[in-house]
Order: C-alpha cells, then structure tokens, then sequence
C-alpha cells in the first residue's frame, strides 16, 4: 500500500483548506482512515477525488450532484478511466450548453462598454420596455431558446 497522506499533505498537494476537506469528508466526497491517536490519514487516491471535486466545483456542479457521481465509483479502488468516463457523459451536454453560452456571452459583450452599450439595438442584454416579460424571467435573448420559439425581430 502507497504511502497515506495527513490532511496537511493533501490540503499542501490539493490547494483546498484543511476545513474544507473535513467538510468534504463530512458530505461522504473524500474517506479517511483514523490513526490510533484519532488523526485522519487519506490514501493517495483521494487527490484525484479532490481534483474532480474542485474542478467540477468550478464549472458549477454542485456539491450534491458531485456526491451522487461519486457515489457510482468503487469504493475500495482507484476508479479507472472507464469510470471517469462514464461518469463525464452524465454531465457533457449541461457542459456543452455552459460553454456555449459563456461563449455568446463572451462574444456579445466584446462590442459593449459597460453600461453606456454602443448599439442598443443589438445589445442581448437590452429589453426596453420589459417587451420579453411573457417569456419569462432573466436576460430572454441571452437564454437558449426552443427551436418553436424564434427570436424576436
């Protein structure tokens, strides 16, 4: 068996506090064992576990969606990248249209400055009026839109 790290190491090799490691290992994300003196002692493997939790942390999966993909790992082995894999395909098209939208977002917004927007008549955030209150709430030219439900001319 590889060397165990104390949870200084893995907050040293991870970047994530101690504090938030316990309160990963409180939510079931990570394991540790328990030394004789009560102190906790995590296997190697638990970096890439941390790694997968910061990572999909960033990209805005939350804590109880990460829980439920862990979950589907094996327990008492390293997961393979068939597991890793599977586990990515759950969550590929809610990336897809993320990344997307952070796109149009990026692409609209380089023709604007601040607020005093140069072309309001193209401006994807810019709703005079409140005429797209009966599409619903938020920002309606920004939000993906159903294929039945062109946009606005």
């Amino acid at each position: 068996m590889h060397e165990s790290l104390t949870i200084g190491q893995l907050s040293d090799r991870s970047g994530v506090a101690p504090s938030a490691l316990r309160y990963y290992e409180r939510l079931g994300l990570i394991r540790a064992e328990r030394t004789g003196g009560n102190q906790r002692r995590y296997a190697r493997g638990e970096l890439r576990r941390v790694a997968f939790i910061r990572i999909s942390q960033q990209v805005g999966i939350s804590l109880d969606e990460i829980r439920a993909a862990l979950e589907s790992l094996p327990a008492s082995r390293t997961p393979t990248a068939d597991d890793w894999s599977r586990l990515s395909i759950v969550w590929r098209e809610r990336l897809d249209e993320k990344i997307r939208l952070l796109t149009k977002l990026r692409d609209d917004l380089d023709s604007c400055i601040g607020c005093g927007c140069l072309s309001l008549q193209r401006c994807t955030l810019s709703n005079p009026s409140d005429a797209l209150a009966g599409e619903g709430p938020g920002p309606r030219l920004m939000l993906p839109r159903p294929a039945a439900d062109p946009a606005p001319a």
